[in-house]
């Protein structure tokens, strides 16, 4: 593709149940088995639903959020001058503790003082990535990291276990005819992202380039969006307007859909509001079939996913299909990994209280 200006992305890393590092998330959504199994973490007897997707063998989230920021650095070549200019944004859950954890977080790892933190749920994280590429693009500093952390503890699986969330037969099936609710899973992951013009400097390796983004309310629920979907819509506008990208340049959607009834519902109604037609021709799927929902987390990972996605040249399977749901009239890559077509892709978030983000990748 020829080069458009954007934000590199240099140094990438992610943890969940399919695995510790960048390589095994790719071949875990690439294999498309969901990593959903019954939980030892903590006990759900008293729970109506006892899995999640979680990785054994995890430290404590502090050290993962490390272990991550470190290796997204390695794999960025960011030497200990390069790492003290990079201001660190966080998303991790809500808490008197997280501008604590942001603070260890950055002294551990060699960062730039004075870090932000992102608590706004399941859009923290993309936020959180958006306002990075802000920051560069605007050239307040030449680069950011971003890092996000979730790991399923028992008092959020309790809260959506009795919010009646948690899908009853163990399975994610985004946009599914079937589909039952959505189910939790770790997720860690740490992002490098740079200015052009510092990457090229550095001769730093380059997985893709934010292209674009995009934010909106649509202010219609506390817990339920907006059934017309015009929220989303408004946020995948201003991604591809950002990034001066037409709909039919887009190759690919990791969609946020949950595997609840309304959210796919309402996303899918998004899409056709945003692309009319055409939405009905963009490859889409969301990982969260596979590897769980990370909530603050989400955005990262799943950006993380994407962009090793079209930048290996394969789509990853929508995972839990039982058959099509004429409220969700989408090509879902459904059995087996499908060709990506171009190298632009759209990884879209929302959240409780309807916030909608959008981010526009590239592949390099």
């Amino acid at each position: 593709m020829a080069e458009r200006p954007g934000v590199r992305i240099t140094g990438v890393h992610a943890l969940s149940a399919l695995g510790r590092g960048a390589e095994a998330q790719l071949a875990g959504v690439l294999a498309g088995e969901p990593a959903f199994r019954p939980v030892g973490r903590f006990d759900t007897a008293a729970r109506r639903v006892g899995v999640a997707a979680t990785l054994p063998e995890v430290g404590t989230l502090a050290d993962e959020l490390a272990e991550a920021v470190d290796a997204a650095c390695s794999a960025a070549r960011l030497g200990a001058g390069d790492r003290a200019g990079a201001p660190l944004l966080l998303a991790a859950h809500g808490g008197a503790g997280v501008p604590a954890l942001a603070g260890e977080l950055a002294s551990r790892c060699g960062l730039a003082g004075a870090p932000r933190v992102y608590t706004s749920a399941c859009v923290s994280a993309s936020t959180a990535v958006a306002d990075a590429a802000a920051l560069i693009g605007r050239g307040d500093v030449d680069r950011v990291v971003v890092a996000a952390g979730y790991l399923v503890e028992p008092d959020q699986y309790a809260l959506f276990d009795a919010g009646r969330a948690f899908a009853t037969d163990g399975a994610v099936r985004p946009f599914s005819a079937g589909r039952r609710g959505l189910l939790l899973g770790d997720g860690v992951a740490a992002v490098v992202l740079e200015s052009a013009g510092a990457a090229r400097r550095r001769d730093a390796p380059t997985a893709a380039s934010v292209l674009g983004w995009g934010r909106a309310g649509d202010g219609h629920h506390p817990c339920q969006p907006d059934p017309q979907g015009r929220g989303l819509a408004r946020a995948v506008g201003a991604a591809l307007r950002r990034a001066g990208l037409d709909p039919e340049e887009i190759g690919y959607v990791n969609a946020n859909a949950t595997g609840t009834g309304y959210s796919d519902a309402a996303e899918a109604a998004a899409l056709r509001l945003a692309w009319g037609e055409h939405a009905g021709r963009v490859p889409v799927s969301s990982t969260k079939a596979l590897h769980g929902h990370a909530l603050e987390a989400s955005g990262l990972l799943e950006l993380v996913v994407t962009v090793l996605a079209v930048r290996h040249g394969k789509l990853p399977v929508n995972a839990g299909w039982l058959g099509p749901d004429e409220a969700c009239p989408l090509d879902v890559i459904r059995d087996a990994p499908r060709p990506a077509a171009t190298a632009y892709a759209l990884s879209l978030n929302s959240a409780f209280g309807g916030a909608n983000t959008a981010l526009l990748v590239g592949a390099a």
